[in-house]
């Protein structure tokens, strides 16, 4: 039962409330179902009670209660429990998988999915003024009110029906893509900033969040194909890094600088840390992230390093060879396991790893303090490993509530409203992506598969919202 299949039959439950005289209400169009919040149980949790007790003249609990009996005798509902002041917690069958029944309805709709009936029928009409933005958001409420059956209307003239407030300078100096987001993303009413920050390729850059989790998710599936394997939904495992940060890089804990994984997990890289948890690549380390700054050079970098860099990625991947590997390294290998274990001698090594310094400050010359610099995180234990792979309800609530923005955004002529689900999106996939592919000799598995059709259900919910917003999605980035 996926979470749209599980709101029709929330809606049911009232609907069959009120055909039996309980509730006086009107049904309402939608039922929001997302995961329990503090306090809460099972595997869904709505708060239609809260929603209908006003309408009903009756206390949420009691509405709660009339729903609670029947939601309980629906299909695929294991369980029903109220919670504080009306909440419904849902619990379903132990052999529904609501991630997996998500994944299966996005694959089939493909770009579709989302699209409705709210608007089905209706002829929509925008008077906007002669103004660049006015004109975007026009074009892009066009587009969404066709998700939802529609047909817009695009007029000049007054009376104006969406003015919002103009752009402060022409964004075209931005190009097509970053200029249609500088003025889409902020609401109406705020005024856009057109400056040089929608074009970093940073973090802090909401749009290139957006394109580079699509570029990754197409990535990983030209990568899949190569290990000869491909998408199919099912469990995908759980279990999330402490501190990931939105790119799914480990964030700072307890006022340290960010180290790397203990011998309980494994980096982003797929390397390992010495026993004790103390650093690997010592100087060689970003100043910020804790991590390897920048990829090997394959063509400079494989002779000394051997098999250390991933074929595909350029990437730390492998365990080094300590008979081939170590008079390049010096004490950079572990001489019991072969991993990378120990600082890095900057006198003999940084020749050999040149491409990995920093790019804005070149090859670091000083080794990092092994004792106080590049600690473990406290919670090291519970670090992704390629067994394991983030929990998926970060991203499956957004994923759900796609058909629900996608209406809003019609209705109220919100564009921006999409814009922001689609940064919610990407934040909630990136850090999947790092455990979707199987790392060193770890054979594909039905988990593999399972975070793979995972990851393509975001991008295509990713692709088609930008689609509707006119940007263009990259394949590469």
């Amino acid at each position: 039962m996926t979470p749209v299949e599980l709101s029709r039959t929330v809606l049911h439950a009232v609907r069959r409330a009120v055909d039996d005289g309980e509730l006086s209400v009107t049904v309402p169009e939608r039922a929001v179902v997302t995961e329990p919040g503090p306090g809460g149980c099972g595997d869904f949790a709505t708060t239609i009670a809260l929603q209908l007790a006003r309408p009903a003249g009756l206390p949420a609990l009691r509405v709660a209660e009339i729903l609670c009996a029947r939601l309980a005798e629906a299909e695929g509902v294991r369980d029903v429990v109220v919670t504080g002041p009306g909440f419904l917690n849902i619990c379903l069958d132990q052999q529904v998988d609501p991630v997996a029944g998500l994944v299966r309805e996005i694959r089939e709709k493909g770009t579709r999915y989302g699209y409705g009936d709210a608007l089905a029928g209706q002829v929509v009409e925008l008077r906007v003024p002669y103004e660049v933005r006015a004109e975007v958001v026009a074009d892009a409420v066009a587009r969404l009110v066709a998700t939802q059956g529609g047909r817009a209307t695009i007029e000049h003239g007054e009376p104006v029906n969406l003015r919002p407030v103009p752009a402060p300078e022409d964004p075209a100096p931005l190009g097509p893509d970053a200029a249609r987001w500088a003025l889409l993303h902020p609401a109406p009413h705020d005024r856009p900033r057109i400056t040089a920050d929608h074009l970093i390729q940073r973090e802090s850059n909401p749009l290139f969040r957006v394109r580079y989790a699509h570029a990754r998710i197409r990535a990983l599936s030209r990568n899949a194909a190569r290990l000869g394997f491909c998408a199919e939904p099912g469990p995908v495992g759980l279990g999330a890094p402490p501190g990931a940060g939105p790119l799914g890089i480990r964030g700072r804990g307890g006022g340290r600088r960010p180290g790397v994984p203990a011998e309980a997990g494994a980096d982003p890289f797929g390397t390992s840390a010495s026993a004790g948890g103390r650093s690997l690549l010592g100087a060689l380390a970003h100043p910020d992230t804790g991590l390897l700054a920048t990829p090997v050079n394959p063509d400079t970098c494989l002779p000394a390093l051997g098999a250390l860099a991933h074929p595909d990625t350029g990437l730390l991947a492998t365990p080094v060879n300590p008979d081939t590997c170590l008079p390049a390294l010096g004490a950079l290998a572990h001489p019991d396991t072969g991993l990378l274990a120990t600082p890095v001698n900057a006198d003999t090594c940084l020749p050999a790893l040149g491409a990995l310094a920093h790019p804005d400050t070149g090859p670091l010359a000083t080794r990092a303090n092994a004792d106080t610099d590049l600690l473990p995180p406290e919670n090291a234990d519970a670090a992704c490993t390629p067994a394991t792979a983030p929990t998926p309800t970060p991203l499956l609530t957004p994923l759900a509530a796609h058909p629900r923005i996608l209406a809003v955004a019609a209705t109220r002529r919100a564009p921006d409203r999409l814009a922001r689900h689609l940064v919610t999106v990407a934040d909630a996939v990136l850090p999947l992506l790092p455990c979707v592919l199987p790392v060193g000799e770890e054979k594909p598995s039905a988990a593999h598969r399972a975070r793979l059709a995972l990851a393509e259900a975001a991008g295509t919910v990713l692709a088609g919202g930008l689609a509707l917003l006119g940007i263009d999605a990259p394949e590469h980035l």
